[in-house]
């Protein structure tokens, strides 16, 4: 082993330094030279705020539509967001992957498997159905669908146009806990029926109602959230407030947050999903979140401010939101959001934290 140090470099008091180096040879660090760095007055994250603007990740996506196939190998089209504080990394966040997947007409993406719990938020395009263990479900725009853990999924396009969407996974999490699995399965995918409505939509897709004979599970049974119910959710919480009654998060600000309908908690057990909307003229207050998030423009125009710095943002752009990092978003239009967030895992470690400042008008 080399006995080269690297404690305290600056240290030149001769003893000081033999036992610094003594500690290296020995694979040691004292805590009272690294303190500062591991336990640090508030978050420091590696990952940094950033925005990838639609209009350049659209074009990027079409052009590798026409040079890479999809197939076994490479399994999918998903071009994945590289934050610049983790370089050679593709990470959204610390947590969390988020990557457009663009699947042309006609084309499959084979069937595998994967520790890994995953969604898919649909920006544009039709005709395309993910089939999740061995269930066909339509992918729409502004449809939330899943693909929890180890299920089975593959796609299938029977249109006409490409379509485009969202994949968001917790892959750098399992890959820091070594907890990684991963099967191929058949080729294309099992069922190539084009249905309307899934049949885990039929047995779960009742508000309120849960069919007795199934058994709980830590993810959603549900595999499709329709954009419909959703933004009749989100209308009505703004129309209760038109008529003086509680239901939005604050004034000209409502949101939904997507839930397993056997438990109540998260649709999926790592990652927290939501949509918000926002009247035109509004303004969020300032939160700081521990954890990171990731939010992507569905309808609309607006600013977001990122500690500090605010950008303008429009119909499909997507945010990097670090751990502790100050976040405000005003609407010019009627701005509709979705976003995602590794939450659940910090509440069920008791770290979640939340600071709100700031008013709630433009």
């Amino acid at each position: 082993m080399t006995t080269d140090s690297v404690i305290a470099p600056e240290e030149t008091d001769p003893e000081l330094r033999k036992l610094y180096d003594g500690f290296a040879s020995a694979g040691l660090i004292p805590l009272w030279t690294e303190i500062g760095n591991l336990m640090p007055l508030t978050p420091q994250p590696e990952a940094v705020p950033h925005i990838w603007p639609w209009e350049t990740l659209l074009p990027l996506a079409r052009r590798a539509g026409d040079l890479v196939p999809v197939g076994r190998g490479g399994e999918r089209r998903a071009i994945a967001l590289a934050n610049p504080g983790l370089p050679g990394r593709p990470y959204a966040t610390p947590n969390l992957w988020a990557a457009i997947q663009y699947l042309g007409p006609r084309e499959v993406a084979p069937a595998h498997r994967h520790s890994q719990g995953a969604f898919r938020f649909i920006l544009e395009g039709q005709g395309v159905w993910t089939v999740v263990n061995g269930d066909a479900v339509e992918m729409r725009p502004g449809d939330l669908l899943l693909t929890p853990s180890m299920h089975w999924h593959g796609h299938h396009h029977v249109g006409d146009a490409p379509m485009v969407w969202l994949d968001g996974l917790d892959i750098p999490l399992v890959h820091r806990l070594d907890a990684g699995f991963f099967e191929f399965g058949e080729d294309g995918v099992s069922d190539r029926s084009t249905p309307s409505r899934s049949r885990n939509e039929r047995l779960w897709g009742h508000p309120g109602l849960r069919p007795i004979s199934a058994p709980e599970s830590p993810n959603s049974p549900l595999m499709a959230y329709r954009w419909a119910d959703t933004d009749d959710a989100l209308t009505a919480q703004l129309e209760l407030e038109d008529e003086g009654h509680p239901g939005v998060l604050e004034p000209g600000h409502a949101g939904i947050r997507f839930t397993n309908p056997a438990t109540g908690r998260d649709a999926l057990a790592s990652l927290r999903t939501e949509m918000h909307r926002l009247r035109p003229g509004t303004a969020t207050a300032t939160r700081r979140t521990v954890g990171s998030s990731v939010w992507q423009v569905f309808r609309g125009s607006g600013t977001v401010t990122l500690d500090g710095q605010v950008t303008e943002v429009s119909e499909g752009d997507l945010i990097a939101v670090p751990s502790w990092c100050a976040l405000t978003i005003a609407a010019d239009t009627r701005l509709d959001l979705f976003t995602f967030n590794d939450a659940p895992l910090y509440e069920a470690l008791n770290l979640h934290r939340t600071e709100t400042t700031g008013s709630t008008t433009a």
